[in-house]
């Protein structure tokens, strides 16, 4: 991220949240039954009940005492985790995997953090955890992004330990909407703490793919490196045979965490380095609605 974090915001602002502005507000629904606009049901009147709430039509159908419950509104807590591993570099300049992350970072602080609702984020390197405490406004925005301006503080010689960036949010988040930013490339066995976290928020996965993660270009002999680890191999990329096992890796990563996330019930989107965020991002608000429908 070169561009200073006021700078990128306001130009952001311009170009994409005034497209986007008032898609996102007022599309959480809490799981509790209080006072609220948004009518949850009927249920037989119990003692103690606020006669205001009695349905009057629905009483005289039934010939029994029924109340009105509504959803409960209340303040919404979002949970921006970002992955800043070293594989998050993979891209052209300026449009690499990390400049995705930090734009729809930026985004989604600003649009989430209106009418007194919170944004947080969890920035996780390479083995170190930085955490941006939940606030509101355009200035919570700009924390996240100065926090994302000064870059990982460092690059060390691990794979992304995706059990542990899971973790570190489950351990934070209480009913919260939790997204997930991050290209999922990296080890460690994250179903279960998935699960846990899904258990206790709504939880949106946004995958962020760049054409080189799954290219390999027939240029003969050529040194590989992991961009994750720094390890380096010399392979042969016309090879038939390994360019099949080479994309019968990559179908099989991608499945494998797909199926993932649907056992844990958590929505997985793709957005390509190259792609238009206004529509990745309307795609992801129209998706949610259509499962909370």
């Amino acid at each position: 991220m070169t561009e200073a974090p006021d700078r990128l915001l306001l130009r952001l602002e311009w170009r994409i949240v005034r497209r986007l502005d008032g898609r996102l507000q007022g599309d959480y629904r809490t799981p509790r039954r209080g006072m609220g606009l948004d009518l949850h049901g009927l249920r037989p009147y119990a003692e103690g009940d606020d006669a205001r709430h009695i349905d009057w039509n629905a009483t005289a159908r039934l010939d029994e005492p029924q109340v009105r419950e509504f959803n409960e509104d209340r303040e919404l807590t979002t949970w921006l985790v970002l992955d800043r591993s070293a594989s998050m570099v993979v891209g052209r300049p300026g449009r690499a995997k990390q400049d995705v992350l930090v734009e729809l970072a930026l985004i989604l602080a600003r649009l989430l953090g209106r009418s007194g609702n919170r944004v947080g984020a969890i920035l996780y390197d390479t083995g170190t955890t930085r955490i941006v405490p939940p606030g509101a406004g355009r200035g919570q925005a700009l924390r996240i992004g100065r926090e994302l301006h000064r870059g990982p503080d460092n690059r060390a010689a691990a794979t992304t330990d995706l059990a542990a960036m899971l973790d570190t949010v489950a351990s934070l988040a209480r009913r919260c909407l939790v997204v997930v930013i991050s290209d999922f490339i990296g080890t460690g066995e994250w179903q279960r703490p998935l699960f846990r976290l899904s258990h206790r928020n709504e939880v949106v996965a946004l995958r962020i793919v760049d054409g080189a993660d799954d290219a390999l270009p027939e240029a003969g002999l050529i040194v590989v490196e992991d961009a994750e680890t720094g390890e380096q191999i010399l392979l042969d990329s016309a090879d038939p045979w390994f360019r099949a096992r080479f994309h019968d890796g990559v179908e099989d990563r991608g499945e494998q965490l797909r199926s993932g996330m649907r056992r844990a019930g958590v929505r997985l989107h793709r957005v390509d380095t190259e792609s238009d965020l206004v529509e990745t991002l309307l795609e992801v608000i129209a998706e949610t609605r259509r499962k909370r429908g």
